[in-house]
């Protein structure tokens, strides 16, 4: 297995199934470093577990974030967005009026609005 520190960079690039073989690698790794731990070994593959974890936890960031990437753009410009695409903000805010409901004037306004227009005065300077 690799020696060297994994960059979340160098992983984007990688296909999916690139991805997930190096995961398995990875996890290999960690177990048989977890062997040698019980079993006593060094203390140069002991400081390696850290290593590895980090290494399993970037490559299923990637994989998740290219996933979900993904989806966004599989959704792009649908009316319906599965819920965890859509952005959070909060409770009350998603359930206010949007914009165009807001904007929305009824018949009787609308007539109130012609008959009775705003007045405007010519202030003396």
């Amino acid at each position: 297995a690799e020696m060297v520190k994994v960059k979340a960079r160098e992983l984007r690039g990688k296909s999916k199934e690139e991805l997930l073989k190096q995961l398995g690698d990875f996890k290999q790794e960690l177990s048989t470093l977890r062997v040698a731990k019980v079993t006593g070994g060094a203390a140069s593959k002991l400081s390696k577990i850290c290593l590895v974890r980090k290494s399993i936890a970037r490559v299923l960031t990637v994989i998740n974030q290219t996933q979900k990437d993904n989806l966004r753009k599989l959704f792009k410009g649908k009316k319906h967005k599965p819920k965890d695409l859509r952005p959070k903000k909060t409770r009350a805010i998603r359930r206010r009026l949007n914009k165009h409901e807001e904007s929305i004037k009824s018949a009787k306004q609308l007539r109130k609005m012609r008959l009775f227009p705003k007045r405007l005065y010519a202030l003396k300077a």
